[in-house]
């Protein structure tokens, strides 16, 4: 019975690797990934490869150490891979780690759960955890490193869970590393951990240090070292203007006012005629993709209180849907949380039942993602099974014919959709960042952020108008490329 259910696990993994490398690397084919984010942590992986710094020029004018606006030494370390995978590399972690964080909880229920036909409860657990649906729509939207650091902590809670205290810090430092909230997150997961484990001393004391770890890692990274390696000495990712100017006035009025603190997170606090019913949608989303478990297990919903805080108190809209990358810190906390209030059932058929309805439960929340949702989101991301996922309203062999005249040491000025493409050299901007450029990659039937469509075109017209400075040497329906004189 174990070497069938491995066998089908191995399969399972195929099915959904081949699920996600359809929505991600389909996406980048057809231009779906864009200069921020996967086009400059690209560009970083390039200047870290060759032992340098990456100066933020991607998307910044003046340019500023890429570590002051997210501290993420993940790029460091997965740098060498782009000599394998090019400019597909960090989409390609990005769902290694997805399917090793399903195999992290199924590793968990495995040893969490030793019936003998726990093969059955692990499998489903794990299954539900690869159709939650903020892995998909992380997985439609560009490369973060919050999902690398997400899929990590089942192997956390297992290597806690068996007293492996060395291998579990390990895996604490990495997921921190990650991105500067993370070792916020990681505070209160050890906060919900030491709850779990309060009647074991042993337990109760590394936990402690695990807490203390992570809110020291996270004060010295935010005040200290992010910005040290800002031009203004300061911390950039405070975007919580409802709360306060700074983490010590949140945290103040977090305290001081809990009420009407507490209300922001179900209400339209920016006015914005676009925002109403979103932080409805995603509560209702959490709630069936394993909230509804955890309020058997609360010690769980503390593990989630700075995911909700920084999504639902932040200034842009966007940020409080279930689009992006955004609610990817749920998954692990939402499956794992759940998997202990179903084995806390002693019948066994009881437990795989209750498992089923909660992978059910994910799957429904999934199609709703691809089928229809309150917050506007690009449905041609991410409905894999319609042609308009691999089709674009131009032709992508214009593109790639334009971006294969571009010498790989030249300076270029792209659009942000053909930015990621060209990313691996030492200096690229995006348009309409020109500074240097000796070249200028441009489709005006696609993106034009950061410009609006009315501005773009103003650009492109009088760059086009300007012979003295630039030429076309390529031109195929709204493709152009222009060479500096």
């Amino acid at each position: 019975m174990r070497k069938l259910f491995k066998n089908k696990l191995l399969y399972i993994f195929l099915f959904f690797g081949i699920i996600y490398s359809l929505i991600s690397l389909v996406n980048h084919y057809c231009f779906r990934t864009y200069a921020l984010d996967l086009g400059a942590y690209t560009n970083a992986m390039f200047d870290y490869f060759h032992f340098r710094w990456n100066d933020s020029s991607v998307f910044k004018e003046v340019p500023e150490n890429l570590l002051s606006d997210h501290f993420d030494l993940y790029l460091i370390l997965f740098s060498p891979l782009i000599i394998f995978f090019k400019t597909y590399t960090l989409l390609i972690i990005q769902i290694v780690f997805v399917l090793i964080g399903a195999y992290g909880v199924y590793r968990y229920f495995r040893y969490r759960n030793a019936f003998s036909n726990s093969e059955i409860f692990s499998t489903i657990m794990c299954v539900s955890f690869l159709l939650y649906f903020g892995i998909y729509s992380a997985l439609s939207y560009d490369y973060h490193s919050n999902v690398i650091a997400a899929m990590l902590v089942p192997f956390l809670f297992l290597y806690i869970r068996q007293r492996k205290w060395m291998k579990a810090f390990l895996i604490l430092f990495f997921i921190c590393i990650g991105k500067e909230n993370m070792s916020l997150w990681m505070s209160f997961v050890m906060l919900g951990l030491m709850i779990e484990y309060r009647k074991e001393i042993e337990a109760l004391k590394v936990l402690s240090l695990f807490f203390v770890f992570s809110v020291l890692y996270f004060l010295i990274i935010t005040k200290f070292v992010m910005p040290y390696f800002s031009n203004e000495g300061r911390f950039y990712q405070f975007h919580y203007s409802v709360l306060g100017s700074n983490y010590v006035s949140a945290f103040k009025n977090l305290i001081l006012h809990p009420i009407q603190t507490l209300k922001i997170l179900f209400i339209n606090h920016t006015k914005h005629p676009n925002a109403d019913y979103v932080k409805a949608e995603l509560h209702l989303f959490i709630l069936l993709s394993g909230l509804w478990a955890l309020f058997f297990r609360p010690q769980y919903i503390v593990m989630i209180i700075p995911v909700y805080f920084q999504k639902l108190f932040h200034d842009n809209y966007l940020i409080w849907g279930i689009d992006t990358h955004y609610s990817i810190e749920f998954a692990p906390i939402l499956i794992i949380g759940a998997g202990e209030f179903f084995l806390s059932v002693k019948k066994h058929n009881i437990q795989n039942s209750l498992a089923s309805i909660l992978l059910l439960l994910n799957l429904i929340c999934t199609i709703r993602l691809m089928d229809n949702t309150i917050l506007f989101t690009n449905k041609s991301r991410i409905r894999i099974y319609q042609s308009s996922h691999y089709e674009r309203k131009f032709n992508i062999q214009n593109v790639y014919d334009a971006i294969n005249m571009i010498p790989d040491s030249s300076v270029v000025s792209a659009q942000t959709s053909i930015l990621p493409h060209l990313s691996l050299r030492d200096k690229i901007y995006t348009f309409p960042i020109l500074k240097d450029a000796e070249f200028i990659v441009l489709n005006q039937d696609d993106d034009t952020y950061p410009l609006d469509t009315i501005v773009y075109k103003q650009n492109v017209s009088q760059l086009l108008k300007d012979t003295l400075h630039w030429k076309i040497i390529f031109q195929k329906d709204a493709v152009f490329v222009l060479n500096k004189r």
